[in-house]
């Protein structure tokens, strides 16, 4: 079967990985768990703020601030590290390796679109069983700026080998989506953590309350 798309590029925190254990590692150092939810809006919003002011911000000194800003700098630079070392344990969800078998077994190519390291990128990857199925593995270091930059969308088509147009990004996060369309690709939405994708994003190609969902829809592109 011939199907509309030749790649697909997924998201990774918040789509593949999931982020509530980092709400563990905050209570044991004293803060308390509803944090993680703006914390990390936090240090998405500030480093696109940067990548917006012509600066590449660093993952890890991006969070660091970002928890002391959500904090009121309430915590130590121990206890921020022992909160930013759960990034490279935190487990898949359940939806996520049915989704890239599923994909794999179709001949889609798989990537992944991230920040940071692409060696600790294929580590949470690997900790959480999923690096299998991924065939690249693109981060916003490598390309030199951060998702939603449109080159983001075209290193990564690159890297799989397929022209933009073919290639499917896939995440949680509707502003992503709509990054990957407004550079030329196709998208897939789940609405696992937003609900509802709102208004003022261009809508997906390809919708569903699961990952698997999410791919079956794409394959029938």
């Amino acid at each position: 079967m011939t199907h509309r798309i030749d790649a697909v590029a997924f998201d990774v925190l918040e789509t593949l990985l999931n982020l509530a254990p980092i709400a563990q590692r905050l209570e044991a150092v004293g803060q308390p768990a509803k944090v993680l939810g703006p914390f990390f809006m936090r240090f998405q919003r500030d480093a696109m703020a940067l990548t917006l002011a012509g600066d590449f911000p660093d993952f890890t000194a991006t969070a660091r601030q970002a928890l002391r800003t959500e904090t009121q700098q309430a915590m130590s630079e121990d206890e921020m590290a022992h909160v930013l070392e759960g990034f490279a344990r935190v487990p898949a969800f359940p939806d996520a390796a049915p989704a890239l078998r599923k994909l794999s077994e179709a001949g889609v190519h798989i990537g992944c679109l991230t920040v940071g390291d692409p060696a600790n990128t294929r580590s949470f990857l690997a900790g959480a069983g999923l690096d299998g199925y991924v065939d690249q593995v693109v981060t916003c270091d490598v390309v030199g700026t951060w998702k939603p930059a449109a080159d983001v969308y075209h290193h990564i088509a690159q890297a799989l080998g397929c022209e933009l147009d073919r290639m499917a990004l896939v995440a949680v996060h509707a502003w992503d989506c709509h990054g990957a369309k407004r550079a030329g690709a196709l998208a897939g939405w789940c609405s696992r953590l937003e609900g509802e994708p709102g208004d003022v994003f261009l809508p997906a190609d390809a919708h569903g309350d699961d990952l698997v969902e999410v791919a079956d829809r794409l394959l029938a592109l």
